[in-house]
């Protein structure tokens, strides 16, 4: 069979690599057409026809400067999907877009696939009139989220299980020692890592790296290492840090680190499979009025992944304009130490989260789900 996908950011492109993977287990006879990034261009052994780094924006303002880009790639897109005529649409997170190319797809005859729900339960509720008309399964990777679909009248979500348990497992069996990481890309190796992942698009970047950086500063007895993101510039971290940036390594140096500071999104929850205590940081403009903005529209308490699956807060979540160094810098000395009662109660809730997710496999159970339906639509 024929699949499109569509990832449009660095995490979504990782998941449907493996997505892609479980599908040609699945299928032997899978072809693959795909708007994404270097995972899913080596599962699928193709380029992909609009790489995911020119499809990251990040905050409304950001959009409307990119309004000319987003509109030639979305014609770009729905002109490939049109003449691939695939057997199905696999759409991974990155809703705005995504959605309206169900719509194309739907009009097609083209069966929808959602691999990675979009957080629905988070805001822009309103788009479950959009899932419940276009989408054939939802294939959902937060364990709460079949049912929030369920209360929302759309009984076609599934738990397959969170690809990030396989891909952190895999990571940390795989993993160098401190001492060879370290000299793999030439950091001092006498001291224990503090990892900065300041999120993967160039906005967002921009907004929490000096945060970070500055934050980092108050730790010398740490060596600082910040995790680069693909298709992000050295020149660029260049201009807001001088601290070694690593690259294509973030899971080995998260195997490697004491504890990180993450930029919300689901670097937090690969942190966390990883064991490393850590703070979230969201910066954006940071102001006041998108904070109380924010929490007008949230539905729910919490903004990184750990807490949200637990539904309790095992993590500090410094957002906008209290994304502060001082106040993150807080939060940060109360988890370093090895005893610390902050640290011991981030790792205790860890393990409850571990649980709640399942084991690994989230990919295959997805690719049997997809392969299984389409069989049935075709009958």
């Amino acid at each position: 069979m024929h699949y499109f996908l569509i990832a449009g950011e660095t995490s979504g492109d990782l998941h449907a690599g493996q997505l892609i993977s479980a599908l040609r287990d699945a299928d032997p006879e899978a072809r693959f057409t795909f708007l994404g990034g270097d995972c899913m261009a080596a599962a699928s052994a193709s380029a992909p026809v609009v790489h995911c780094r020119d499809m990251a924006f990040m905050g409304f303002s950001e959009v409307l400067r990119h309004l000319g880009d987003i509109r030639r790639i979305m014609r770009t897109a729905r002109r490939a999907l049109l003449e691939a005529k695939p057997d199905c649409l696999i759409l991974i997170d990155y809703p705005s877009f995504n959605l309206k190319m169900a719509r194309v797809a739907a009009r097609a005859g083209i069966p929808v696939f959602y691999y990675i729900s979009p957080k629905l339960w988070a805001w822009k509720k309103w788009r479950i009139r959009d899932i419940r008309r276009l989408v054939d399964r939802v294939l959902c990777i937060l364990p709460f989220e079949p049912e929030w679909y369920r209360a929302n009248r759309y009984d076609n979500a599934v738990y397959v299980g969170n690809p990030s348990v396989e891909e952190i497992e895999r990571a940390l069996a795989q993993a160098p020692a401190h001492q060879d990481f370290a000299r793999a890309h030439r950091l001092r190796d006498n001291r224990q890592f503090l990892a900065l992942l300041p999120g993967s698009r160039i906005g967002e970047i921009r907004c929490n790296l000096p945060i970070m950086d500055a934050v980092a500063r108050q730790f010398p007895q740490y060596t600082i290492v910040v995790a680069g993101a693909p298709g992000i510039p050295d020149e660029f971290y260049k201009g807001l840090t001088k601290f070694s940036v690593v690259r294509d390594a973030t899971h080995n140096l998260l195997a490697v680190s004491h504890a990180a500071l993450v930029t919300s999104g689901t670097a937090t929850l690969e942190a966390a499979l990883a064991g490393v205590p850590q703070v979230v940081t969201y910066r954006s403009n940071g102001s006041r009025v998108a904070y109380s903005l924010m929490k007008r529209l949230l539905h729910v308490k919490h903004v990184s992944l750990p807490n949200l699956i637990v539904g309790d807060t095992i993590i500090p979540e410094m957002l906008l304009h209290l994304c502060t160094p001082e106040a993150v810098t807080e939060q940060l000395a109360a988890i370093c130490p090895d005893n610390a009662p902050a640290r011991r109660a981030q790792l205790q809730g860890y393990a409850d989260m571990r649980q709640r997710l399942g084991g690994p496999g989230a990919a295959m159970r997805a690719a049997n789900i997809i392969t299984t339906r389409l069989k049935e639509l075709k009958q």
